[in-house]
């Protein structure tokens, strides 16, 4: 991060940077209010228009920002509160990490709450969505813009209670609810680390403002992998681990897929689930500290995109397909983290919300034609009836599959070159993920839109393709899958990195850390072709497997109930991690809960509540008595009570 500077008496641009979250906040407040008494144009024309306004500021404030020399600001808006020597100020940081955040967030938020107004038109709760999906914008932009680690958590925590929302949208059904209510509690068990991490970065630097924090960690290069940066950054990853969904906090998302089909797009797709990239992006100069933490978050990340790309290979739910292959990018995106490769990580992040937005809208669109059919052995042939929404999901899986010149090839051939460099058998295993990811998808292309249809007669009645408000993201998220990746040309085909020059700055106190961490790998040119050759390679191999396998052979996955092989049936099965949990977490604990509940709760604490009750009572029963109602036995206490008084009075006095 270069030296943060504040400009002073610029109060336009201070004005801009609050709209920037407020006006989807206003949006929610308004939606949330007034969602049962606004026509529904209104509600959609509101909740779509406040983020398109904050999309365009946001362009603004990065042509000001490059056009003013990329001087990093902070917009100091008030002091918030403060704490003995905390002082926790409401403020922005506007840097390039920022307004690529700023632009990503805002542009794919407006394009999803657009194709919002087409897939929610004939829900009830239309105005109750939009809101939602509004305060979601609110939070994600206070997380990316706060200019401190309490406000970054508070935009944290903002999008765990939307995403709580949003997976249990259609409440009335029970399964949804327990799918919201899991995301929330694995969320909260990596903010426990997000926020003990706060506590002890304040007690190391005496502050959470991150120019402070930064520079002061960048000063003390004898801390370089000491305990305290090996505790900082592994608590700040166990945060990372909840809201990006890894190993082992990752069962949440996959489940998440019970919400609508927007929200999947919005949040666990393209913006919600990177948090976790951003925040470790954002601490650079911790993590270059903490080598011991880099290497454990590349393995962790490895693991994930091997494992959830494995079990990709066996769903049948075109949602839970698209879910496991967000895991196994996230992992990706951690990998290339664990090596410092920074710039690629944030690239990856770049291409896949465009690609896996377009991916999970597409999925909308063909759960929308076939009469809510999830399960891709009933659909089939559907390129015929769908053909806008099929060419742009081939263009969102040749991009995830890494082939040229789509958006994936790019940012994913940086990534596994860094890993290349750091540790052969990673890369290896990266390309092994990398060859599943080509299978899974093409085989989830195939089987939904090649071959015959296989769904009802009824269904086959009511295949459409999807109105324009829902087929024109696509087609703008299908264009952006195709020319992304040339922000990222690779030194054998440009001597400019577009994208890594603009994001150089943010690096600068970590390369005065750690500088040769930070140093970019020494590939030659004639071993950067042959990566590039043997990624794409593998991806056309699986794309051919996958060819055969379901196109010619026309083969479709067993039906339900089918006895498969044992090694099919633990990957079809997710591993029977979820009943791991269940059975030494979930069950121990609600039996712990029960006995205590049975003889601390009941016997001690009501006991003891209830003794005191019972024990008032009998006192009363006894005074009761001396109210007889009888004026003589009145007077006597009375005459005996004076006579008491002077006796006391008369000996003790």
């Amino acid at each position: 991060m270069q030296e943060v500077v504040m400009p002073f008496n610029n109060q336009e641009m201070g004005l801009l940077c609050l709209l920037v979250p407020l006006l989807p906040f206003i949006g929610f407040l308004i939606n949330g209010l007034g969602n049962r008494k606004l026509p529904k144009a209104l509600v959609g024309l509101l909740g779509s228009g406040t983020v398109l306004a904050s999309f365009l500021i946001s362009v603004y404030l990065f042509i000001d920002f490059t056009s003013n020399g990329s001087r990093p600001y902070i917009v100091d808006l008030y002091n918030w509160f403060t704490v003995g020597s905390l002082e926790i100020g409401f403020s922005f940081m506007i840097d390039q990490l920022t307004l690529l955040m700023l632009l990503m967030v805002t542009g794919i938020g407006f394009l999803i709450h657009v194709y919002s107004a087409g897939y929610m038109s004939h829900d009830e709760g239309y105005g109750k969505f939009f809101a939602y999906l509004n305060l979601f914008m609110f939070s994600m932009l206070v997380l990316v813009m706060g200019s401190n680690y309490v406000m970054m958590f508070v935009g944290w925590e903002g999008v765990g209670l939307c995403s709580y929302l949003l997976i249990g949208f259609w409440n009335k059904n029970h399964n949804y609810n327990n799918a919201a209510k899991k995301a929330f509690i694995m969320n909260r068990i990596g903010d426990l680390g997000f926020l003990l991490a706060i506590f002890l970065i304040f007690i190391t630097f005496g502050s959470v403002s991150f120019p402070e924090v930064f520079l002061s960690a960048s000063q003390m290069t004898g801390m370089t992998d000491s305990g305290v940066m090996i505790a900082i950054t592994m608590l700040l990853f166990v945060g990372a681990m909840g809201k990006s969904a890894q190993i082992p906090l990752f069962t949440w998302l996959p489940d998440a897929m019970a919400g609508p089909t927007p929200v999947s797009a919005l949040i666990h797709a393209a913006t919600m689930v990177t948090a976790g990239i951003y925040m470790v992006i954002r601490s650079n100069v911790l993590y270059v500290l903490a080598p011991t933490t880099m290497e454990f978050i590349a393995i962790i990340g490895l693991i994930t995109a091997l494992v959830a790309a494995t079990i990709g290979l066996a769903q049948n739910d075109i949602k839970k397909v698209l879910a496991y292959s967000t895991v196994s990018q996230l992992g990706f995106m951690f990998l290339a983290l664990g090596v410092m490769a920074f710039s690629s990580s944030i690239f990856h992040v770049l291409t896949h919300a465009f690609f896996k937005a377009l991916l999970f809208l597409g999925a909308g669109s063909v759960i929308h034609a076939v009469s809510n059919e999830q399960d891709i052995r009933n659909m089939g042939g559907l390129r015929k009836w769908l053909p806008v929404t099929f060419i742009t999901f081939l263009i969102g899986t040749l991009a995830i599959s890494g082939i040229p010149p789509f958006a994936g090839f790019f940012s994913k051939d940086e990534l596994l070159a860094h890993v290349f460099e750091h540790n052969k058998l990673m890369w290896a295993l990266g390309l092994l993920a990398s060859f599943m990811t080509a299978f899974y998808m093409f085989r989830l292309l195939f089987l939904t839109f090649f071959g015959k249809f296989r769904g009802t007669e009824a269904q086959r009645s009511h295949l459409h393709e999807s109105p324009s408000s829902m087929t024109i993201p696509l087609i703008v998220l299908a264009i952006l899958s195709t020319i992304g990746g040339f922000i990222g040309l690779p030194a054998v085909f440009s001597d400019t990195h577009t994208l890594g020059n603009f994001l150089s700055p943010i690096y600068d106190l970590a390369r005065r850390a750690n500088g040769a961490a930070m140093e970019a790998p020494h590939i030659d040119h004639a071993t950067e072709y042959i990566l590039m050759a043997v990624s794409v390679a593998v991806a056309v191999i699986a794309i051919i497997i996958a060819y055969v396998m379901y196109v010619k052979k026309e083969t479709v996955p067993a039906p339900e109930g089918t006895r498969l092989s044992p090694v099919h049936n633990l990957i079809y099965n997710k591993y029977y991690i979820d009943e791991i949990y269940n059975a030494i977490i979930v069950k121990p604990v609600m039996a712990l809960s029960t006995a205590l509940h049975r003889f601390v709760d009941v016997v001690v604490v009501d006991g003891i509540v209830n003794g005191f009750g019972k024990l008032v009572m009998a006192f009363g029963s006894v005074l009761r008595q001396t109210q007889s109602g009888v004026t003589g036995f009145y007077v006597f206490v009375m005459v005996a009570s004076i006579v008491l008084i002077l006796f006391l009075n008369f000996f003790i006095g």
